[in-house]
């Protein structure tokens, strides 16, 4: 599709949250290129503002920002009434929070968080926007999930959960709103390497497989397949590789078990 088409039918504003950096921000930027306009929202104020500043130069698009919780109802409300002041033709949910910690140990005000930020926040903003889009018989959304949603994991079991619940969502508002003209997709991401990842994660630099993607990457193939057929799209071929592996050959049981060992080994932690 090129730049002016995807305009047309996904502009000509763009909302993307958890846009300060990582996959956000390299959505924001990819956006920008297509010459839409964005609302850019996540909870670090000040990067958020040098990622507008940096897109509103090298692009010379408008752009709005938000910094705020989307655990907040404001934050989604303020969000919401942007959707009504402005033609918001594509929605990219990809704010996300994530605690590796066995389930037990974390309170449970973590857990709720979890599910605010990466559940209920979506699914908010899906319904809000969606009504636009709907009217308008035109649009998209793109939802972030993970590959930790393929089957329960360990150590990030509410993470997990609420990707998989994306993902579902996704899946269903895919079939529903496709005869609108609405285009729904889920990402279908592995480790990507990101500020945020390599934070939390022992030895970042140390090589594993599937390799781990430039976030860039994995935003570029999620713009692509938007307006596809298929409602989901895995990117980078190994990672396509292992999930065909994983979903065609082996019990859900035994994915389980894999995927919880291979959080063992990599964090050392839920050892009894």
């Amino acid at each position: 599709m090129s730049h002016h088409d995807f305009y047309h039918r996904y502009g000509p504003w763009a909302l993307v949250t958890g846009s300060a950096q990582g996959l956000g921000e390299a959505f924001a930027r990819l956006l920008a290129a297509r010459g839409l306009n964005l609302v850019l929202t996540d909870r670090q104020g000040e990067k958020l503002t040098a990622v507008s500043e940096s897109l509103r130069a090298e692009y010379g698009v408008e752009t709005r920002t938000l910094a705020c919780d989307l655990a907040a109802e404001d934050c989604l409300a303020s969000l919401c009434a942007l959707g009504q002041e402005l033609e918001i033709g594509l929605l990219v949910n990809n704010a996300a929070v994530s605690r590796i910690q066995p389930f037990l140990d974390a309170p449970l005000t973590a857990h709720q968080n979890i599910l605010a930020v990466n559940a209920a926040a979506p699914l908010t903003l899906a319904h809000c926007l969606g009504a636009s889009m709907r009217a308008r018989r035109r649009g998209g959304m793109i939802f972030v999930s993970s590959a930790s949603a393929i089957a329960g994991t360990g150590l990030v079991a509410s993470y997990a959960a609420s990707k998989a619940f994306g993902w579902v969502l996704a899946e269903s508002l895919w079939a529903e709103l496709q005869p609108w003209g609405v285009d729904v997709l889920t990402i279908v991401s592995g480790n990507l390497d990101t500020p945020a990842w390599r934070q939390i994660t022992p030895r970042p630099d140390e090589a594993v497989w599937p390799p781990v993607m430039p976030p860039e990457v994995a935003a570029r193939e999620a713009l692509e397949a938007l307006g596809k057929t298929p409602s989901r799209v895995v990117p980078g071929w190994q990672n396509r590789l292992v999930f065909f592996f994983l979903q065609r050959f082996l019990p859900r049981r035994q994915i389980v078990a894999m995927l919880y060992r291979a959080m063992q080994n990599r964090y050392g932690t839920g050892q009894p």
